[in-house]
């Protein structure tokens, strides 16, 4: 156990850094406990998963304000109760605050430049199975994936294009890439 805790410090400390893959890693090692923690709270999917995407937006955009001497999943829950707090603020006329411009134009730079394991996998399938294994993923993922990889638009255009933040989108194209591996490498039922 102290094993892995010590390999979430190292990845933190690389996110810190700016380093891609350490991202997705705390991503992929951190979602479920987000999206369960909004789940309970909203009872919708749609909605908890929106959530998530925010706050790993929020905390990537912030990772170098994050402590060490606080838990990572702690600090990511905290994230996310505030950013569900605001959420539910936003929806009563009285509580509606505007962002500042600084706020409204702050993303974090995520190094992209050298390809994934799941950016890997995506080029090297043949295009039909592909475009049948995006068909199982939800429809915001679908889009954000053709957006990014059959449009080749870059991060600035699809957040345009979606009319979202930067962030999200960032967000969402990992969480994408890897629900997509994730299809990739379950069996193909074969009948024969």
């Amino acid at each position: 156990m102290s094993e892995k805790l010590n390999n979430n410090q190292v990845q933190i400390e690389n996110a810190k850094k700016g380093d891609q893959k350490a991202f997705s890693y705390l991503l992929n090692t951190y979602w479920n406990d987000v999206y369960s923690f909004q789940l309970l709270r909203t009872r919708d999917e749609n909605e908890a998963e929106d959530i998530t995407i925010r706050t790993f937006s929020k905390a990537f955009d912030k990772i170098k304000t994050y402590k060490e001497q606080y838990e990572f999943k702690t600090w990511l829950i905290t994230i996310s109760k505030n950013i569900h707090i605001d959420l539910i603020r936003q929806k009563k006329p009285e509580f509606a605050r505007t962002l500042s411009k600084q706020d409204k134009n702050s993303v974090y730079n995520l190094v992209d430049d050298s390809p994934t394991a799941e950016d890997k996998l995506i080029t090297e399938q043949n295009l039909a199975s592909l475009l049948q294994d995006l068909k199982k993923l939800k429809p915001h993922y679908q889009k954000v994936l053709h957006l990014r990889y059959f449009q080749e638009l870059s991060y600035e255009e699809i957040a345009k294009e979606l009319n979202e933040p930067l962030n999200n989108v960032k967000v969402k194209l990992l969480r994408a890439k890897r629900l997509l591996a994730e299809i990739i490498h379950q069996p193909k039922n074969k009948n024969f």
